[in-house]
């Protein structure tokens, strides 16, 4: 079987001490497609080292991050188009907004989410949304280029049934499911029954929503198998087809 993250942070910090053993054993259970997005300036050292150690399986995107928008966010986003003009990126990510933390560059989050889409059309590569407590923010923005054929992941969907509709509704737009599907109580479990898998990708946001029996701990790669177990359990499938469909889902917006 070959498992695709389409989301993992493998340069965090957290990983620093067991980061090439904990990305082996991930390859050796068959997640052998990791996708990396980047947060601001100073992540991009770390994750191109990834990159650099498993260049048949950790592949890098370019963007910044909502909670990384700040006064010199224009500044951080010429760094980001410079990227993007000096090298291939898979995706522009993770971008969005964030109104969980702190809501003082809201504006500037907006701004910075609009540029970073156009951004996307430009180099006509898919984006990564980050939306949280913000969905009808990032809906309104995302509406405005509803005539582009741009590819997204709504990443780390936790919505309702309802506004999952509204995001599949826009073409090639996948929900991005992690470990939050096998928390009690979370929701998403009705979400991932009521939307098609042709429309799901599985991801692990590692460090970070580790799966249960991990909730709490260090999230790591090799969980991802959990996400999927779980997802066939609930609309009553094989793991093999969700294997096979999630991975030819994130082909499809990847372009690779």
């Amino acid at each position: 079987m070959i498992l695709t993250d389409t989301h993992t942070h493998l340069y965090s910090k957290e990983f620093d001490a067991e980061r090439t053993i904990l990305i082996q054993k991930a390859i050796d259970s068959g997640i052998t497609r990791m996708f990396m997005p980047n947060v601001d300036s100073d992540s991009i050292p770390g994750m191109f080292l990834v990159e650099k150690q498993f260049p048949e399986n950790c592949f890098a995107m370019m963007g910044l991050h909502p909670c990384s928008v700040g006064s010199n966010y224009q500044q951080e986003l010429q760094v980001v188009e410079y990227w993007l003009n000096k090298r291939k990126f898979v995706a522009i990510g993770e971008i969005g907004i964030d109104l969980y933390w702190d809501k003082t560059f809201i504006a500037q989050q907006q701004e910075a989410f609009r540029m970073q889409i156009q951004l996307a059309k430009k180099y006509d590569l898919p984006y990564v949304i980050h939306a949280r407590n913000s969905f009808d923010e990032v809906m309104e923005i995302v509406t405005e280029f509803k005539n582009d054929p741009l590819r997204a992941i709504f990443h780390c969907f936790s919505g309702t049934v309802a506004q999952a509709e509204e995001v599949v509704a826009m073409k090639n737009f996948k929900l991005g499911i992690g470990g939050v599907v096998t928390f009690k109580n979370s929701g998403l479990d009705k979400v991932v029954e009521a939307i098609d898998l042709k429309n799901l990708v599985l991801e692990t946001d590692a460090p970070y929503l580790a799966p249960v029996p991990f909730r709490g701990k260090t999230n790591h790669p090799e969980y991802l198998v959990l996400i999927a177990k779980k997802i066939a359990e609930i609309k009553n499938i094989s793991l093999e087809e969700v294997v096979e469909v999630t991975t030819q889902n994130s082909i499809d917006v990847f372009n690779c």
